[in-house]
């Protein structure tokens, strides 16, 4: 295939040379075994190996170019460590456990059972009949953990409020219908997903020892036994136990929802109320009449207990749909059906997990109920209709404490001050008027009646002000809780923060409240179910006990996480991260070894396992499903055994062989700790912050975590990725569409942060005609190599190129050991590509010379060698004809930059650019003569002689400046005095003695101003008196680059001091007078050979 293509609009060809050479390069690194990972003889020294591993992605899907965005982040740092010459191991395994895959396989058979195989559904219209699959299956494609990419609804789901059928999702993979209907057995995904996941991954280049590979769940027998080892030590060490716990819950699944067995909700916790019981006074009206011999509560969910005291009504919504439900024998609840269905799965129904509803009632029928409430000042209170309330929120029964919640203040104002707001709702006078706000707790700026102030304070009309109102909040409500002080009540005199516990003690222990729970937000199961808070008697990690909560601190503080804002992730999460449900009854995985009713869910069975990637070649293999013959057999995978491998425990008395037990510690031995994990940020919640427990747990203190780096998710093209609107690409389809090294271009450049990047399809496209071109540069400079100037480098033009490429290595190595991929990539390919323009620019008849056009070759592949290897290994191998791997082929040595080389030729180029303008300025004003002026000069007039004015020293009252700078400027900190104090040092300088002191620093300010910036930005030798260089000396080297760039026949460069110079200036001398030359600002005059060589 031509090297050089024709890039025509539809042509592939440039594309397709790319996907030629990734093949080529690919199947040389698979017959050489160049990423198998073999561990050394001796414990590694520094930097002698590198161990970096990546979340598992879940296997219900196809990877998509989410997970490689994340992934490329490892990739690319293991690719440069390699290419150093640390031992590099990256291995790779596929997550099958919990819930996604066996939910996805049930809905396929229940839509089977309902429509046929294959299905026939009904039409988009007819939304009554038809059974849909949850939020998370219409992105199944977009898979999975560990980055989540929600995709939008068709156009008909749209309309309809129907979302894809898993049948339709199948199909969206191009599968047969016969293929599609096999997946209704879960274990047909763990065979047929994985695999494809892999030939993806080696199509994309990443080097990983795939002997190492596995999959999670019973399937894979070795893995299966680790999981159960690594429970039952934490179960031996106090760190699993068995509780009634809060926790997110699914009720169609019968058991608790994890983060990744959620649809939406990732990360939502439960939220604990006190559920405050005001009794329903008989005799009750009509609509209650049913609950006649029942105790009656109106049931209200409050977060302050402890302003119960200040109940002056409670609120209902007047179009609410509210139920009167059975608690239990003798005691009725008035709540939503909502909230009832959390209190039936936190043991108060009468019938467990099936909320009775006694009487359907609307907020209206409530509107009077006289109340006796616990805690309240007002023997009786009335039930009240306030328009904002929320029923996906609490019970939609709401207390009032006028006193200090904003809301319920203007709320009752509202129907104090407006009989026709009463009216409307059949509010009585007596039920409002005799009701006056009751003080019970002191706020310091606030008083008393802190809701009462703010509401004035910020003007406040109504309820419905919500803007001013949720103000008014966030003003009011943390001061209340840290310095506020009850002034009422058995706790009167104590801080609220003191008597909030006593006072929801005090209100549970006499029986008036119970508490509540419910998720914090919305939380939808992956089985389409909307999830609710359950008091569960299961199996739980200990996560956030004191002292192991101080060991993960202390492995954490010794960890790189590559930016404060993961630490801080970090941080926060180990500051509220408590007990984890650890236990499944439904979905894929390991049986808890102790308790094999239950399976240990899916954030709990992937903590540990970046330890087993260095024995698992060792067990399985070369398998990943563990079911090739092997020297061990999992049952002989006793805890001794493990403990022996990872924990630093006595030799296991064992039928594995003492070799291969001794192999298997010295891989683990060599390989740990894992010097990086990278990951999506949303991990650090959950998975990253339990693998830091994990470890610190069960491992000895020496193989704790290194570092852990995280990244924000991907965009395509400045938008989300959506599969419904086409804004979507798996990792196979870019790699088709792009190739491998343009996909991992685009990549790189795609962003580094926290924050979202974007993969730009632009720079991918740009990137096949960027490396295709170089190609052809490089055979073309190859082909013309004896034609090139021989020698060492000589010309100024040499020095500055040379220059570029140490700078270049040096930046480049610094971006890499950073893990920031597009500074590498700009410094590493970007400016040295500009640095080698400019050079072929710079050399003129001289002609480029060969040794550095070779360096550059050659430094330039090594350093895009770990975001594309293919392209470099065939620059490496095929067309410079070196020896071994490109991608082993060692980082370039340097020479120590020269800064103040690249400072001379940046004042080389930065001027002739402004003299190139300043020429075509006086050019297109001498062709364009005023009307009646006379004509445009003769060829003989053209302007062609160039005369460059510098003064390489400040001197006047610019000199004055910098030295009062220079004596007022901190170096270390990089700061200036106060610009009181640099003024009265300007006044006492003799420039106050040439004018008027005014006039001066007018004239002073603005070049103050910018040389105070440029020292914050490069530090003190901005504010040197001339530049590190001679100006002189860097024009007059390149002369003949002037001559050529500006197009000139003569050039001369002249100080501004010597008189016979500016004489040579003749009529254009004033120029020098009206705009002196200063260091890094000369001054060129123009004029024709004829009126230079005239005499003066």
């Amino acid at each position: 295939m031509s090297s050089n293509p024709d890039g025509g609009s539809k042509s592939h060809a440039r594309r397709d040379l790319l996907l030629k050479i990734q093949s080529d390069a690919q199947k040389c690194w698979e017959e050489s075994k160049v990423f198998q990972a073999e561990p050394g003889n001796e414990l590694p020294g520094p930097g002698e190996k590198f161990f970096g591993n990546f979340p598992y992605p879940y296997m219900n899907g196809l990877l998509h170019l989410g997970h490689a965005f994340s992934l490329s982040k490892l990739e690319f740092g293991a690719a440069y460590h390699r290419l150093r010459g640390s031992n590099v191991l990256l291995p790779f395994a596929f997550h099958c456990t919990g819930m996604p895959i066996k939910a996805s396989a049930d809905k396929l058979a229940r839509e089977i059972k309902l429509y046929g195989n294959p299905p026939v559904f009904p039409a988009a219209e007819d939304e009554s009949s038809a059974e849909v699959a949850d939020d998370s299956q219409a992105d199944q494609a977009a898979a999975v953990a560990p980055d989540k990419f929600k995709s939008k609804k068709s156009k008909a789901a749209a309309k309809t409020g129907m979302q894809k059928f898993q049948w339709e999702i199948m199909r969206g993979f191009e599968m047969s219908d016969e293929e599609i209907a096999k997946f209704q057995d879960p274990g047909h995904w763990l065979t047929y997903f994985p695999p494809l996941a892999k030939e993806d991954l080696k199509a994309f280049g990443l080097g990983c020892d795939w002997r190492r590979s596995f999959i999670t769940t019973d399937m894979n027998p070795f893995y299966d036994a680790f999981v159960r080892w690594q429970m039952s030590k934490l179960k031996k060490m106090g760190k699993v136990v068995k509780d009634m716990r809060y926790t997110i819950y699914s009720p169609l699944d019968g058991q608790p929802c994890a983060d990744h067995d959620r649809a939406t909700g990732e990360g939502v916790q439960p939220q604990e109320y006190v559920l405050i019981k005001m009794e329903v006074i008989p005799p009750f009206p009509p609509k209650l009449k049913a609950l006649e011999g029942k105790k009656v509560y109106l049931a209200a969910a409050t977060l302050r207990p402890e302003t119960m005291y200040g109940q002056t009504n409670c609120w209902v919504l007047p179009d609410g749909n509210y139920g009167a439900f059975e608690i239990n024998e003798t005691d009725v609840f008035i709540l939503t059906a909502r909230s009832a269905l959390n209190l039936a799965y936190q043991h108060l129904s009468r019938v467990p997990e099936k909320p009775t509803c006694l009487v359907e009632l609307a907020g209206n029928d409530l509107i009077g109920l006289p109340l006796k409430s616990p805690l309240s000042f007002n023997k009786i209170i009335y039930a009240l209709p306030m328009l904002t309330i929320l029923t996906d929120k609490g019970t939609g029964i709401v207390t009032s404490v006028p006193s200090d919640s904003p809301d319920d203040y203007m709320a009752l104002q509202d129907l104090i001050t407006k009989p026709a707001l009463r009216a409307k709702y059949g509010v009585k006078d007596e039920w409002v008027l005799p009701f006056n706000v009751i003080p019970i707790i002191n706020i310091p700026e606030f008083g008393d009646k802190s809701a009462e102030k703010v509401c004035l304070d910020l003007k406040i009309k109504s309820q419905n002000d919500k803007e001013k109102l949720a103000e008014a909040k966030r003003m009011t409500y943390l001061k209340g809780f840290t310095d506020g002080v009850m002034i009422v009540g058995e706790f009167d005199g104590r801080k609220v923060q003191e008597a909030k516990p006593l006072i929801k003690s005090k209100l549970l222990g006499e029986g008036s409240a119970v508490l509540y729970s419910e998720p914090e937000k919305k939380v939808m199961s992956r089985s389409g179910d909307e999830c609710v808070v359950a008091l569960t008697d299961q199996w739980y990690i200990t996560y956030g006990e004191t002292e192991w909560k101080q060991k993960a601190v202390r492995c954490l503080e010794n960890m790189n996480t590559f930016s404060a804002e993961t630490r801080n992730g970090f941080e926060h999460t180990l500051g509220w991260l408590n007990q984890w449900a650890c236990s499944r009854s439904f979905g894929l995985g390991t049986r808890i070894p102790w308790d094999e009713q239950f399976l240990v869910e899916s954030l709990s069975d992937s903590t540990l396992y970046m330890a087993y990637y260095t024995i698992a070649h060792l067990l399985q293999n070369g398998n990943m499903y563990g079911k090739e013959i092997s020297s061990i057999k999992p049952e002989q995978l006793t805890d001794e055994v493990w403990d022996y491998v990872f924990c630093d425990g006595p030799a296991p008395k064992s039928d594995i062989s003492p070799a291969l037990l001794s192999k298997m510690k010295q891989e683990f031995e060599y390989w740990y700790p894992f010097d990086i994990r990278v990951s999506g940020k949303d991990l650090i919640q959950n998975h990253l912050t339990f693998s830091i427990y994990n470890h610190a747990a069960l491992l000895p203190e020496h193989h704790w975590p290194r570092g852990f780096r995280c990244n924000g998710h991907l965009m395509l093209n400045s938008e989300k990725m959506s599969k419904s609107t086409g804004n979507f690409r798996t990792l196979r389809q870019a790699i088709e569409e792009f190739s491998s090294d343009a996909t991992r271009f685009a990549l790189a450049d795609a962003g580094d942060g926290m924050d979202d990047a974007n993969f730009v399809f632009e720079t991918a496209n740009a990137a096949i005609l960027r490396l295709t071109k170089e190609i052809a540069w490089m055979e073309e400079v190859i082909a013309a190599e004896s034609s090139l100037r021989g020698g060492p480098p000589s010309t100024y033009a040499d020095h500055v190129f040379a220059n570029e490429i140490n700078i270049a290595v040096k930046e480049t190595e610094k971006s890499y050991n950073s893990f920031m991929f597009r500074d590498a990539l700009k410094s590493g390919f970007y400016d040295l590509q500009l640095a080698r323009d400019e050079y072929r620019l710079s050399c003129g008849v001289a002609g480029m010379n060969r040794d550095l056009l070779g360096r550059f070759m050659e430094v330039q592949t090594k350093l895009i060698t770990p975001i594309c290897p293919h392209y470099a290994e065939h620059v490496w191998q095929k067309m410079l004809r070196k020896e071994g791997f490109a991608i082993k082929a060692g980082w370039p040595v340097a020479d120590t930059p020269d800064p103040t080389l690249r400072s001379a030729n940046k004042y080389l180029q930065d001027s002739i650019v402004l003299m190139r303008k300043l020429l075509q300025k006086q050019e297109s004003g001498s062709k364009k003569p005023k009307k009646g002026a006379a004509p445009p000069p003769s060829a003989e007039n053209k302007l062609t002689v160039g005369l460059i004015y510098v003064n390489e020293h400040y001197d006047g009252w610019k000199e004055q400046c910098l030295r009062v700078l220079q004596s007022n400027f901190d170096t270390q900190a990089r700061s200036f005095a106060p610009d009181e104090q640099i003024n009265e040092a300007l006044r006492n300088c003799f420039i106050d003695r040439e004018a008027n002191f005014k006039q001066v620093q007018k004239l002073c300010m603005p070049f103050i101003r910018f040389k105070k910036d440029e020292a914050r930005n490069v530090g003190p030798q901005a504010l040197n008196l001339k530049l590190p260089f001679g100006e002189i000396d860097v024009l007059e080297e390149n002369l003949e680059l002037i001559r050529r760039q500006l197009g000139l026949e003569h050039v001369e460069v002249m100080s501004a001091f010597d008189g016979a110079a500016r004489a040579k200036a003749g009529r254009h001398a004033s120029v020098l007078e009206k705009n002196p030359p200063s260091p890094g600002e000369p001054v060129a005059i123009f004029m024709s050979k004829q009126e230079f060589e005239a005499p003066n």
